[in-house]
């Protein structure tokens, strides 16, 4: 596994960390693929009642390296989150996105596809992929509308703009918001209850909510997968990518 994720076992809780401070935990196609494989041992794995998923330092995930973009094609990119959001949603065991500080792009669709999101105040959640040329993906084209409905979400798909945490729990986005000196201990309550409940309950529960709010996801991430391929491949695109590295505003053309 890559040294960009800390895994740590406690009993039956299960807590995964993106470990990449540095650049805010931003993924790379590696980081998601051995997040997935991961998934799938632990889905496999009943000792395992609760996953908790959080980033350290000042993020949860500023969503894709794009930094690697060089080193690594954008498609890939793409399949390695479209596959781990599949195995968050399809997981046995409920899953915690614990966030403070940043959940944007491919990030927030990461946070999204966990079962139950506990923020801090100093968090936001942020589709900026129109920032850099780009339409939101990770199912979040589903995810998001599914939460808020059409309105919020085109408003947050089109305009990119930051959520604060609080008006994400008013919306329905999130599960619950507290200050940041609480949010562990919110965290342990919440993952405590999680891991006394009964189990085979909690997959029943989780596999049937799912069912009749996102099944149409297959669906939904082929259509982001079709958008964002040729978003890819533009140079509007390839824009964002020099003005991200140059630190400034990029011009889009439509091209």
């Amino acid at each position: 596994m890559t040294p960009d994720i800390r895994c740590d076992r406690d009993g039956p809780v299960l807590r995964i960390t993106l470990d990449r401070p540095h650049v805010l935990n931003a993924v790379t196609a590696e980081v998601l693929d051995d997040l997935t494989e991961l998934l799938s041992e632990t889905a496999e794995d009943p000792g395992v009642r609760v996953v908790v998923l959080a980033g350290a330092g000042r993020a949860f995930s500023s969503g894709a390296d794009l930094t690697t973009v060089t080193d690594a094609p954008p498609a890939a990119t793409l399949h390695a989150a479209n596959q781990l959001i599949r195995a968050l949603l399809a997981l046995p065991q409920p899953t915690v996105a614990v966030v403070h500080g940043p959940a944007a792009g491919v990030g927030c669709s990461i946070a999204l596809a966990c079962d139950l999101v506990l923020a801090s105040t100093d968090a936001f959640f942020q589709l900026a992929f129109v920032k850099v040329g780009l339409m939101p993906d990770g199912g979040a084209t589903l995810l998001v509308p599914a939460n808020v409905g059409r309105a919020r979400a085109m408003s947050l798909s089109l305009l990119g703009d930051r959520l604060p945490a609080a008006t994400a729990e008013d919306w329905g986005l999130i599960h619950r918001v507290v200050e940041p000196s609480s949010l562990a201990n919110a965290a342990d309550e919440l993952i405590t209850r999680l891991s006394r409940a009964a189990p085979l309950a909690l997959t029943a529960a989780k596999r049937a909510v799912n069912a009749a709010t996102l099944g149409a996801l297959e669906e939904s991430v082929r259509r982001e997968t079709d958008g964002q391929s040729a978003l890819l491949g533009s140079e509007d695109f390839r824009t964002a990518l020099v003005a991200f590295r140059d630190k400034r505003t990029p011009y889009f053309t439509g091209r």
